[in-house]
């Protein structure tokens, strides 16, 4: 029997997709975000292990708060490593008529991701940044990783696979804030025509876990974006709003 490993489940969020949802973390990531705000995910194994079946059970208390928009959301960590335990997992849920939603990177596409897919309804993909190199450095990786590719083909499959599809990108001073990166990432909105789009401003609030797990939290001496710059890019993406 398949047992994933959990790090946290936080109940009435909304900010996880649409409507009151219920959101559970997964543990273990293979990226290194120089931002991330749950550092303490990284590692993989660890955190509190349990089967689809006992993991349904604790988020089908609270249904009766989901309404006709809400549902639950699986994030990370990256959820899409433990693809084969949330394929048995949405199964169960869409079973019970519950929305599915996975909040990833798409850093990991293979044939267990595609079988969850069949049970997911709505892909939240964060889009780091439309240059491979940067990627790469962002997110912690070698050069020449390959990532950004992977994510365009995670992307492609689900746009042809009629997913219902929201973008976002996390705006980091220095790093993407630029008109040119956002004009690309408006090429990609333009191609795959997502439901939602939006651009969402860095923040510190990670940083004191990076300190406390003894992790080089490289962006300490970046602020946040200011309104000004993060309405100028907004433009860009959504020039109708």
């Amino acid at each position: 029997m398949i047992k994933g490993n959990i790090h946290s489940i936080e109940t009435f969020a909304a900010l996880d997709g649409p409507g009151i949802r219920t959101a559970v973390f997964m543990q273990g990531c293979i990226l290194r975000c120089r931002y991330c705000h749950n550092p303490d995910t990284f590692v993989r194994g660890g955190g509190t292990e349990c089967t689809a079946a006992e993991l349904f059970d604790k988020v089908i208390r609270y249904r009766e708060y989901y309404g006709q928009n809400g549902g639950v959301t699986v994030s990370g960590g990256e959820p899409l490593l433990q693809a084969e335990f949330l394929a048995e997992f949405f199964k169960l849920l869409k079973a019970a008529g519950i929305n599915t939603a996975l909040d990833t990177a798409g850093s990991v596409f293979n044939d267990s991701v595609k079988q969850l897919l069949e049970y997911t309804d709505l892909i939240i993909l964060d889009i780091k940044h439309t240059d491979g190199k940067e990627y790469d450095s962002l997110c912690g990786l070698p050069e020449g990783s390959g990532l950004y590719n992977k994510v365009l083909d995670f992307l492609e499959y689900c746009s042809a696979a009629r997913k219902r599809l929201w973008l976002r990108q996390v705006i980091v001073p220095g790093i993407n804030d630029t008109r040119d990166q956002v004009t690309a990432l408006k090429t990609l909105i333009d191609k795959y025509k997502p439901e939602k789009a939006e651009l969402l401003a860095y923040h510190t609030m990670g940083a004191a876990k990076w300190e406390r797990l003894g992790l080089d939290y490289t962006l300490k001496d970046t602020a946040p974006p200011d309104d000004k710059k993060m309405k100028e890019l907004n433009r860009i993406l959504n020039p109708r709003r």
